[in-house]
């Protein structure tokens, strides 16, 4: 019962509310995600199950990647499909042009969030100051924008797959787009694809969901080394204690037992292994 699960969320609910599905379908103490999705958005939600809730901190600088539609012409005070029309345009953009404006977005950049985001001010949500008609602005902040492909543009509608960093706001690659172009647009759907090594294949639907679904800790750390500790050293791995490793670079390990027991992630550093994350 401690691992991660990954959820094929539909359009129209919350993660909030797929975490609270998940917690009482599968009777768990803590569940949590590992990045908000928009209720609009649909795709693939991580979340941490039980102890594996300790171990969220490891994918917090996680890329993304994402399928996106964009529509152009129209501008709205949320940056998609759900807000409130604010502008129409009746220019149309061509082909050539919109795909050589949504390629300058490759590389770093700063971003400014969009006025309706979960980031807070003075501890309040900047949508709660939005639906309340206060509009506040956060300076932006850097993103990298790591590929872009599968690009079409048919009707007003431009669609392409992103590769993306952390933060980075999809809504506001969309109202950037648009006022580049001189038309306007906003976000007219999201699907998240995958967050770090997690895919949105490997996903399941709420309803089917079980306790099998679970991926393990130590399985969704594989691409760390696996090092096993004796008894006297596992005592002190588990009380903060270094213990003397030699290895030629810096590195993590899942550490195990004897028994072959999981105990959590490791950093060898200077010689001396010492836990990171205990399960």
């Amino acid at each position: 019962m401690n691992g991660f699960i990954l959820v094929n969320k539909e359009t129209g609910i919350s993660s909030n509310r797929v975490v609270q599905e998940i917690k009482k379908k599968i009777k768990a103490d803590k569940v949590g995600h590992l990045g908000t999705l928009d209720p609009l958005a649909d795709g693939l939600l991580v979340l941490a199950i039980n102890r594996a809730t300790k171990f969220s901190n490891y994918f917090l600088e996680s890329d993304k990647s994402y399928d996106v539609e964009v529509m152009l012409g129209i501008n709205t005070d949320t940056d998609d499909s759900t807000g409130k029309i604010i502008s129409v345009s009746k220019k149309i953009p061509s082909k050539e042009e919109v795909k050589a404006k949504l390629f300058r977005f490759m590389g770093d950049s700063m971003q400014t969030p969009p006025f309706f985001s979960a980031l807070k001010h003075k501890g309040k949500p900047l949508y709660k100051y939005a639906r309340q008609g206060e509009f506040i602005s956060k300076p932006p902040r850097k993103i990298r924008i790591k590929d872009i492909s599968n690009f079409k543009y048919k009707d007003r509608i431009c669609s392409f797959e992103i590769d993306c960093s952390k933060g980075t706001y999809i809504r506001s690659i969309a109202r950037d787009l648009g006022k580049n172009l001189g038309c306007g647009a906003h976000m007219k759907s999201l699907t998240r694809l995958s967050q770090a090594d997690f895919n949105l294949s490997e996903a399941n639907n709420i309803s089917d969901i079980t306790n099998r679904n679970i991926i393990s800790i130590e399985t969704t750390f594989k691409k760390f080394n696996k090092i096993s500790i004796n008894s006297d050293e596992s005592k002190r791995f588990i009380n903060g204690v270094k213990i003397p490793k030699s290895n030629s670079s810096n590195t993590f390990f899942r550490v195990f037992n004897e028994k072959d027991n999981f105990l959590g992630i490791g950093e060898i550093k200077n010689n001396n292994l010492k836990h990171k994350q205990l399960v």
